[in-house]
C-alpha cells in the first residue's frame, strides 16, 4: 500500500481505504475533494495533517504503533476531537441502526427468545454508554486540564488504561448468537444485513480502541512524564481462528451451570470435579462457541435449548 502523506490527493487517500470515510466524517470533512491534497483539506478544516494521518494509519495498517517521535509531533486536541465525535457516532448512529435491524429480524421469534436477545443487546448498549460516559466525564477533561498545565494528584492516564474495558467482546458474542442460534424462521436477508452492520462496527471499535491505547495513552504519558518518556511497545494481536466443534455432554452441563449463575467453586461442587477442571471446561466452551461473556453464554444456552429461560436468575 502506498505510504500515506500530506501531499497525496485526498480522493486517492479515500480510494486506498474506504473505511477512512468514517474518519473524515468525524472530523466534519465533506467532499468533493477535486484535486486537493490531504494537507489542503486538513488546513481548511483546522486539523493537524500529521495527526490526521496518524489516525488514518491506525485504520489502514493492522498493529500500527507510532514511534515516540511521531507521537510528540501529534496534536492531542485533534485526537480528543476524533474520540468525542466517535462516541457520538456510535451511540446516535451505529447502535440505533443495530437496534432497528435486530427488532425487525427477531419479529418471528418466540416471545421468550425475543426478550433474551433484546436484553443482551440492551445490556451491551448500557455497557457502551457507561464506557463512553467515563471517557467523556473523566478522561477527556483530565487530558484537557493537563494541556493547560494543571496536575491532579492521585490520577494518571495509567488508571484509564488499567480500567479500559474491552468493548468489542459482547459485540462479538452478539455476532455469534446471530450466526448460530436464531431460528430458521428469521429472514436471512435481514440476518446478513445485521451481520454486516455488526462486522463493520466491530472493525471500527477495534480501530477506536487502538487509537486510545496506542496513541492517546502514550501521548498523555509524554506530558505527564517529560523527563522519562517511555518507548511504545506494539501490542501482540491474538488472531488465531478457533475451530467450532460440538459441545460435549459434560461441557453442556458446565454451560448450564454457568447460565444459572454459579461460580466456579459451586460448579466444581455440583459436578464433583476440581476448580481447575471447571476452568478448563469453560475455556473449551468459549473456544467452541466463540462466546466469552457469561451473559452471552446464557443467551446461547437458552437459544439452543440447553436451559429454560425461567430457570435463569
Amino acid at each position: 500500500m502506498k505510504q500515506l502523506n500530506g501531499n497525496m490527493k485526498m480522493a486517492d487517500l479515500v480510494e486506498s481505504n474506504y473505511h477512512l470515510l468514517a474518519v473524515l466524517t468525524r472530523f466534519g470533512i465533506e467532499g468533493g475533494f477535486g484535486e486537493k491534497t490531504v494537507r489542503d483539506i486538513c488546513e481548511k478544516n483546522h486539523l493537524d495533517t500529521d495527526t490526521f494521518l496518524l489516525i488514518c494509519n491506525v485504520y489502514t495498517r493492522k498493529d500500527y504503533t507510532p514511534s515516540e517521535e511521531i507521537l510528540r509531533d501529534g496534536n492531542i486536541d485533534d485526537i480528543l476531537r476524533y474520540i468525542h465525535q466517535s462516541h457520538d457516532y456510535y451511540m446516535s448512529n451505529a447502535l440505533v441502526l443495530l437496534a432497528s435491524t435486530i427488532e425487525e429480524l427477531i419479529t418471528p421469534c418466540p416471545e421468550a427468545q425475543k426478550q433474551v436477545i433484546w436484553k443482551f443487546f440492551s445490556d451491551y448498549k448500557t455497557e457502551l454508554e457507561k464506557h463512553f460516559e467515563y471517557e467523556e466525564g473523566e478522561v477527556i477533561p483530565y487530558v484537557q486540564r493537563l494541556l493547560l498545565g494543571k496536575r491532579y494528584p492521585g490520577y494518571s492516564i495509567d488508571q484509564f488504561e488499567a480500567n479500559h474495558s474491552n468493548i468489542e467482546e459482547s459485540l462479538s458474542d452478539l455476532k455469534n448468537l446471530i450466526l448460530k442460534s436464531l431460528p430458521d424462521s428469521c429472514d436471512d436477508r435481514l440476518r446478513v444485513r445485521l451481520l454486516n452492520y455488526i462486522f463493520a462496527l466491530h472493525s471500527d471499535l477495534d480501530s477506536h480502541t487502538a487509537i486510545e491505547d496506542n496513541i492517546l495513552v502514550p501521548m498523555v504519558r509524554l506530558i505527564e512524564e517529560p523527563a522519562n518518556r517511555r518507548a511504545i511497545n506494539a501490542e501482540k494481536q491474538q488472531n488465531a481462528e478457533d475451530s467450532r466443534d460440538e459441545l460435549s455432554d459434560r461441557e453442556i452441563e458446565i454451560l448450564v451451570s454457568v447460565a444459572q449463575g454459579l461460580l466456579n467453586k459451586e460448579i466444581a461442587d455440583r459436578h464433583n470435579i476440581s476448580i481447575n477442571t471447571v476452568i478448563t471446561h469453560r475455556k473449551n466452551i468459549t473456544h467452541k462457541t466463540g462466546i466469552k461473556t457469561v451473559a452471552g453464554l446464557t443467551v446461547y444456552a437458552i437459544l439452543n435449548g440447553y436451559i429454560d429461560i425461567n430457570s435463569v436468575k
